[in-house]
């Protein structure tokens, strides 16, 4: 039985997930979590015992010194609470862990436990992979859901994807058959520029999340920080001419996929969307929380590092990611002109990946297969 003394009532709660590892490139989605939880000051209330889920010769402790004081900080998934405030107030339940290295079922039943104990009305849980995208152009988010009428009454795609999936994938379809309504957020991240973080993917998830839940999301510095990495990856493209016209290749293949939606109604809808992101009455306060009782007073310190894995490769879903704007993942396709990732949680390239530092054109995707395991997942 989940005991949570120390939590109050909440309102219209949404639990808000991500995992790092085999479900994050560049880091998109867990540092969308980790953007909520510091823009509005989430407190800890519970984390998940480390020594159940994780394999600590994959995801290995960190040790670090509190004022002369050895400490070690174990990998495992916490749990936070935030207040929204506003004219419409609610509370977010964030998420925030590395992908187990066992008992997956056992995971998110202990999850789906807190959520039923909190009063969870929906999971949104955020995914990113890699595609054949360029980092020019917008960021692809598919939203994804295994509930029919969820997909249509929200507006987003029915997965039927089969294959390979990660801890996405898996609670998910926990969420579908404890009757806990559940929706997946994916971003495409340019393979040719993997490398974490990826602050323009970021904001692309914390957007879709404030369409998906109706909220006001303080973006700080984010905007900034994802035009800044815009014009840092033009510069290392600019300077080998292999790797900027492979980007005129994806931007080219990208704008002719995209051209069927230049409609006046989407257009309109994206209109739509910007006004209510930029409306000062709708800003969110972030408030106080404070309202939560300590505790966590036993918990680790967060790790301030973490290794960055080697991307696994991965299956291609039903279509290819990214390339006709409208996300990739799990069923619904699309973020590149040759397919990228399995939606349910596989962050997978295409090929063989480009960076700016290693400026080889990609050869043909090879066959799909099962993802490597990396240090993260």
């Amino acid at each position: 039985m989940i005991e949570l003394e120390g939590v109050p009532e909440l309102i219209d709660p949404v639990m808000v997930a991500a995992f790092e590892g085999w479900n994050d490139a560049g880091d998109a989605a867990s540092g969308a979590v980790a953007h909520l939880d510091r823009e509005w000051k989430g407190e800890v209330f519970a984390a998940l015992d480390a020594e159940d889920y994780y394999d600590f010769q994959v995801n290995r402790p960190t040790v670090w010194l509190d004022n002369g004081v050895r400490k070690i900080t174990w990998p495992t998934t916490r749990l936070s609470v935030v207040r929204i405030g506003g004219a419409k107030p609610r509370d977010l339940v964030l998420v925030r862990g590395i992908e187990p290295s066992m008992r997956w079922r056992s995971f998110c039943n202990e999850l789906l436990g807190f959520a039923h104990e909190l009063g969870v009305e929906m999971v949104v849980i955020l995914g990113a992979l890699l595609g054949d995208t360029p980092h020019t152009r917008p960021v692809p988010v598919s939203g994804v859901t295994s509930d029919a009428d969820l997909a249509r009454t929200m507006d987003l795609e029915e997965t039927k994807y089969e294959g390979p999936t990660g801890i996405v994938g898996v609670l998910q379809e926990a969420c579908t058959h404890a009757g806990v309504p559940a929706v997946s957020l994916w971003a495409a991240v340019p393979h040719y520029v993997s490398q974490p973080p990826n602050p323009k993917a970021t904001l692309a998830l914390l957007n879709r999340l404030e369409d998906l839940i109706d909220i006001r999301i303080p973006l700080g510095e984010l905007p900034e920080d994802a035009r800044a990495w815009q014009l840092g990856v033009d510069q290392l493209a600019a300077e080998d001419s292999e790797v900027a016209e492979y980007v005129q290749t994806l931007e080219e293949a990208r704008d002719t996929a995209d051209l069927p939606e230049a409609s006046g109604d989407a257009i309109a809808r994206e209109f739509e969307r910007y006004l209510r992101r930029r409306d000062p009455s709708a800003t969110a306060d972030p408030g106080d929380a404070s309202y939560l009782r300590d505790t966590a007073g036993g918990l680790s310190r967060p790790s301030k590092r973490k290794p960055e894995p080697e991307p696994p490769a991965a299956s291609t879903p039903d279509g290819a990611a990214g390339g006709s704007g409208s996300g990739a993942e799990e069923a619904s396709g699309a973020a590149g002109a040759s397919g990228a990732q399995e939606a349910t949680g596989t962050p997978g390239t295409t090929g063989t990946p480009v960076t700016p530092e290693s400026p080889e054109k990609p050869e043909a995707p090879e066959p799909p297969g099962t993802p490597g395991s990396s240090p993260d997942a």
